[in-house]
């Protein structure tokens, strides 16, 4: 497995792949890998002859310079981690290579950056479009991989890729799970026992929504209300968003709509904040990929509101 640093010389190896005639697959991360990362890694190593792993943390997509500060790092961990899932290029990545002195330009996208995350997080989508934007043009892959629980973010980079006409295509594979249903997160670490416990209600809210889909509901007034209804036990959980909308584009789901029957068309999102940690989690509802763990906890009915 190669480490490398300096992106001219990434650049050399993988356009020695491409001219070898090999497919490139290619899993930007931000380090502090954990089971949903090596989930990206294996499925691109399934679909492609070489794999390629970025590691950068992006400082212009925090808008909390706190949460820069405590984010995880733990790169030996990282390298062993990749050296044991066939990775053959590892990218250290560097602030002088991707946001030098004097750098100005930006890459933003409209109207998918709006809601959401993007509604609390000023700059925040920027940030990650455009050092997405830079690690694409450097690596050059035929495929690029991202979770489907950074939901937003994935189709937002899609979205860019289409638009800039990138040659390249965006996969988005499921949630990794934790035992507890709990979506995987690099930021999981900074929980403890007791905020762990909490953040479960997140997992709890999107099971609740999945089983009032497979048992027919579709009006967006009441399962916006199993939704919301969700959280009224957890006052130690911040919500700042947990919303019915759009798979494609976002828009949000209101009354008096009904969800479609397709499966796959309507987005669940939350993020809440559990001990200043924050969380983001979401599912399609009637996508079979988001199958949860048998539950540790009680019976999601009693997470209903009375």
């Amino acid at each position: 497995m190669k480490v490398i640093e300096d992106a001219a010389r990434v650049r050399e190896w993988t356009e020695a792949y491409r001219r070898a005639g090999l497919s490139v697959g290619f899993v930007p991360t931000m380090g502090a890998l954990h089971e949903g990362h090596g989930e990206l890694i294996r499925v691109s190593r399934e679909e492609c002859e070489r794999v390629v792993v970025s590691i950068y943390v992006n400082p212009t997509q925090f808008d909390n310079p706190d949460d820069l500060d405590k984010y995880p790092s733990a790169l030996e961990g990282d390298l062993e981690a990749c050296r044991a899932r066939g990775v053959d290029l590892v990218w250290i990545g560097r602030r002088e290579d991707l946001l030098p002195e004097g750098f100005q330009t930006w890459v933003e996208v409209g109207s998918l950056t709006s809601p959401l995350c993007g509604a609390g997080r000023p700059g925040h989508f920027r940030g990650v479009t455009t050092v997405v934007a830079q690690l694409l043009h450097v690596v050059r892959p035929h495929r690029a991989y991202f979770g489907r629980k950074d939901f937003q973010q994935a189709l937002v980079i899609r979205r860019m890729v289409e638009d800039l006409r990138f040659d390249l295509e965006i996969r988005r594979v499921p949630t990794v799970r934790e035992p507890d249903g709990l979506a995987l997160s690099s930021r999981n670490l900074r929980l403890d026992e007791a905020e762990r416990q909490t953040a479960l209600a997140i997992q709890r809210a999107l099971r609740l929504l999945a089983a009032r889909f497979e048992e027919g509901e579709r009006s967006v007034g009441e399962l916006t209300r199993h939704l919301r209804g969700a959280f009224a036990s957890e006052p130690r959980l911040r919500v700042e968003y947990a919303e019915l909308r759009d798979a494609d584009t976002l828009e949000l789901c209101q009354e008096p709509d009904s969800i479609p029957d397709e499966p796959g068309r309507v987005l669940v999102a939350v993020a809440a904040q559990v001990g200043g940690v924050r969380l983001i989690d979401s599912i399609l509802l009637g996508d079979t990929s988001a199958d949860f763990p048998s539950d540790p906890s009680p019976n999601d009915r009693d997470d209903e509101p009375t």
